[in-house]
């Protein structure tokens, strides 16, 4: 995999997050059912993980099914969990091998107990590997997930367990699906819309935002470094002024 020298790597993102956008329509253009785009998308997510792997990243968390994603016509949720199935049943081997560690996000009991079968099982096969960290965010809204945060620590402070004055942003953090990893730096859209879909809402407060029209199925390394190369010439200050950024450390939150 020729990775680009223009590519510094030292300055790439811990984390990247993917709005995986554009199978449907990818599908549609090619007077294809929408389900064909998904199929083709599977072709992505292999080629991003194995480019991710290859540069050094270490989180990678892809919006593989929305909460929202369940009011799509009943066949095309089949479909989706069906290749949800089929796609971890045959990757997961190649997952182990490469040194990947696959989590899960979202309201897992959603999901038909076939899914979460073969989900538990990844996790557990993979658990053990200390590369690439993949997260898939699957029946996932940010919006339920701030709320079973707030319900969490709501219940702590009415056991008496914390108190009002201890609720700050670590804290929060720590009631979130994703406090064991850290945010987000760097998030892409593809397909040509420009919008967060409910999607790591808390998290992405300090990420760089990507938008590019090409559709899921068409996304490959080449978009995967255009990304990289646009978020490195980019100025992350968090607040800060130029100056300051060139003589301190970037927040550990970022």
């Amino acid at each position: 995999m020729n990775i680009p020298d223009t590519i510094d790597r030292s300055r790439l993102p811990r984390h990247i997050a993917i709005i995986m956008d554009g199978n449907g329509r990818w599908a549609k253009e090619r007077g294809e059912d929408r389900v064909y785009g998904h199929y083709e998308g599977v072709v992505s997510v292999r080629a991003i993980v194995d480019a991710c792997c290859a540069i050094g990243i270490d989180y990678l968390t892809l919006y593989a099914f929305s909460a929202e994603n369940w009011n799509r016509p009943k066949a095309e949720v089949d479909a989706l969990m069906e290749l949800l199935v089929n796609t971890i049943r045959k990757e997961v081997e190649d997952l182990r091998k490469n040194n990947v560690r696959m989590h899960v996000i979202g309201d897992f009991e959603s999901l038909p107990q076939v899914c979460q079968k073969e989900l538990n099982e990844a996790i557990e096969i993979t658990a053990g590997n200390t590369g690439l960290n993949l997260v898939l965010a699957l029946s996932y809204s940010s919006r339920d997930e701030m709320a079973r945060a707030t319900r969490i620590i709501a219940e702590k402070v009415k056991k008496g367990e914390i108190d009002t004055a201890d609720i700050n942003d670590q804290l929060v953090q720590q009631h979130l699906y994703t406090h064991a990893f850290p945010d987000p730096e760097l998030m892409i859209r593809t397909s040509g819309e420009c919008r967060i879909s409910n999607f790591l809402l808390y998290q992405l407060a300090y990420a760089e935002l990507y938008f590019t029209n090409v559709h899921w199925p068409d996304f490959r390394e080449q978009n995967l470094y255009d990304a990289l190369l646009n978020y490195q010439q980019r100025e992350r200050r968090f607040g800060k002024t130029s100056e300051q950024i060139q003589t301190t450390t970037r927040p550990d939150h970022a």
